[in-house]
């Protein structure tokens, strides 16, 4: 499954990552998979793996190539644009041109080229600055990190006295973030029974947390 996985991702084209850079990262995946399941035979496991594979092999590509898939697409637009251009006029054109002939204002041209630009990563060492806010120490004083630790543990207490099947839809919808049709796969199950699945849980977890935190 790790294989068929990976050669499917490195077939779509996208440079910058090797074949079995994606089976490694696919193989970790698989195996904190099976570190948080009791069995192969639980229910959903070879579904939700599956997606937990890919997911990872995603991952890594998203790492490897700086540039986000919608920066990658504005660029070719522009590019494709660019080129429109110069063949009709016989030269670059003017920023002014090329935003007329996009149908934009000047000031969203440059905001679109700021956009399609790649990542740019920066040694913390050299920008870090003691009077840059980004910096800031946001770390939580003793009080709330002693409130926060009680929230915590009630939180932990409430989901584990949960049934199997809605602690694992629990862990499914906001641990791994996956959404209802996922999760639906996962369990074999339709999408308005998940929905009722997640009602259930967030229902006894409000019983339980009642007085001690707010669940949504």
């Amino acid at each position: 499954m790790v294989r068929r996985l990976a050669w499917h991702v490195h077939g779509s084209g996208r440079p910058g990552i090797e074949l079995e850079d994606l089976i490694q990262a696919g193989l970790v995946a698989l195996t904190e998979c099976a570190q948080k399941h009791s069995g192969p035979t639980e229910d959903g496991f070879a579904a939700y793996a599956k997606m937990r594979v890919r997911g990872a092999m995603v991952d890594l590509i998203r790492r490897t190539i700086p540039m986000s898939r919608g920066a990658t697409e504005r660029r070719k637009m522009l590019a494709e644009k660019e080129a429109e251009l110069r063949t009709q006029l016989g030269r670059d054109p003017h920023p002014q041109e090329l935003a007329d002939a996009m149908g934009l204002a000047a000031q969203d041209l440059a905001a679109l080229r700021d956009s399609s630009q790649p990542l740019r990563f920066d040694s913390i060492d050299e920008v870090y600055s003691d009077q840059n806010t980004a910096f800031a120490d946001e770390t939580p004083d003793s009080f709330s990190l002693m409130a926060d630790e009680e929230v915590r543990e009630s939180v932990i207490e409430a989901i584990t006295e949960l049934p199997e099947r809605l602690k694992l839809v629990v862990q499914l919808y906001f641990v791994e973030e996956m959404n209802l049709a996922e999760i639906a796969e996962v369990l074999q199950v339709s999408i308005p029974r998940v929905h009722q699945l997640k009602a259930q849980a967030l229902g006894k977890l409000r019983e339980s947390l009642e007085g001690v935190a707010d669940i949504l």
